[in-house]
C-alpha cells in the first residue's frame, strides 16, 4: 500500500492542533465520579477518624502501662488520652485527603483543584465569603446564647488541658475546613446534585454534615442549630456559585474566629478580672509564645 505524500488541507491541520491541544472543559457540577465513589469517600472519612482515635487511645494506654485508664474514661477521662485522640485527627485527615485525591484525580489522571471547582465565582469572592462567615458566627452566637444548654464534648476537651485546647483550635482552623469542604461540598454534593438535583443534594449534604457533628454537641441544642445553619449556608453557597473555594473560606473564617476565642479566652478572662493587668498581659504573651 502506498503512503500519500500530499499535505493536509489548509483548514484541517489547525483544527486538528486546536482539538488536541485545547484543555478539556471541567465542570465541577458534572464530576467524573458517581454516588458510589462519593459515598465511599464519606464513609472512609468517618472510619479513618474512628480508627485513628482508637489506635491513639490504645497507644497511649500501652505507653502508660495502665489499663485502668479505660475503666475511668467515661467518668473522668485522662487528659493524656484526650490529647492523644485529638492529635489522631491529623493522620485521619491525611488519610481522608489521600482518598479524596484518588477519587477526584483517578490516581493522578485528572487535575485535582480544577475538578473540585477550587476557584472564586463572580458572585462570591474573598471578602463576601468572610462577611458571610462573620454573619453566620453572630447569628449562631445569638442562637446559642438564648437557647441555653449544657457543656458539650468539645467544651470538656478544651478544659482538659492547655495542649488539648490549643491543638483543638489549630485543627479546627488548619485541617477541618479543608477536609470537610472537600468531602461534603466537593465530592459528595457534586455527585448528588447530578443524580437527584440541587435541592435534594443541598438538603442531603447539609443534613449529613449537621448529623455528623450533632453527637459531640448533643447536650446543647443551640450549638447544633448553629452548626446546621452553617451547613446549609455552605451547601447553598456551593450550589449557587458552582465553586468550592468560597465554601472553604467561609468555613475557615468561621472556625478561625472561634479558634482565636478558644486560645485567648483564658488569658483575656484573667486580663479583665485580675487587678494587675500588666501581669495578666505578660501571662498572655508567654502563653502564646511558649
Amino acid at each position: 500500500m502506498s503512503t500519500p505524500t500530499g499535505s493536509l488541507p489548509p483548514t484541517t491541520y489547525p483544527a486538528y492542533v486546536e482539538a488536541t491541544s485545547a484543555p478539556a472543559i471541567i465542570n465541577p457540577d458534572d464530576p467524573p465520579w458517581g454516588i458510589a465513589a462519593a459515598a465511599f469517600v464519606w464513609v472512609a472519612s468517618i472510619l479513618a477518624m474512628f480508627a485513628m482515635q482508637i489506635i491513639a487511645a490504645f497507644a497511649y494506654i500501652l505507653y502508660r502501662h495502665n489499663p485502668a485508664i479505660l475503666q475511668n474514661i467515661a467518668k473522668s477521662p485522662d487528659p493524656g488520652i484526650v490529647f492523644a485522640t485529638i492529635v489522631s485527627v491529623i493522620p485521619a485527615h491525611l488519610v481522608t485527603l489521600a482518598v479524596i485525591w484518588a477519587v477526584v484525580t483517578q490516581f493522578g489522571k485528572r487535575p485535582f483543584w480544577r475538578t473540585l471547582g477550587w476557584s472564586w465565582s463572580p458572585q462570591v469572592g474573598f471578602w463576601t465569603s468572610a462577611g458571610i462567615a462573620v454573619a453566620l458566627l453572630i447569628v449562631g452566637g445569638v442562637i446559642t446564647k438564648f437557647s441555653g444548654g449544657a457543656e458539650t464534648d468539645i467544651d470538656q476537651i478544651i478544659k482538659s488541658s492547655a495542649a488539648a485546647r490549643i491543638t483543638t483550635a489549630l485543627l479546627a482552623t488548619v485541617t477541618a475546613p479543608l477536609v470537610e469542604e472537600m468531602t461534603y461540598r466537593g465530592v459528595l454534593y457534586s455527585a448528588l446534585q447530578r443524580a437527584i438535583g440541587a435541592l435534594w443534594a443541598i438538603i442531603g449534604v447539609s443534613t449529613l454534615f449537621a448529623l455528623i457533628h450533632a453527637y459531640q454537641y448533643r447536650n446543647n441544642f443551640g450549638v447544633i442549630t448553629a452548626v446546621a445553619l452553617l451547613s446549609f449556608a455552605l451547601t447553598i453557597t456551593r450550589a449557587r456559585t458552582g465553586r468550592l473555594l468560597p465554601c472553604f473560606v467561609i468555613h475557615l473564617v468561621f472556625n478561625g474566629l472561634q479558634a482565636a476565642d478558644i486560645i485567648l479566652e483564658p488569658y483575656l478572662q484573667q486580663l479583665y478580672t485580675s487587678g494587675n493587668h500588666k501581669t495578666a498581659l505578660l501571662t498572655l504573651i508567654i502563653g502564646l509564645t511558649g
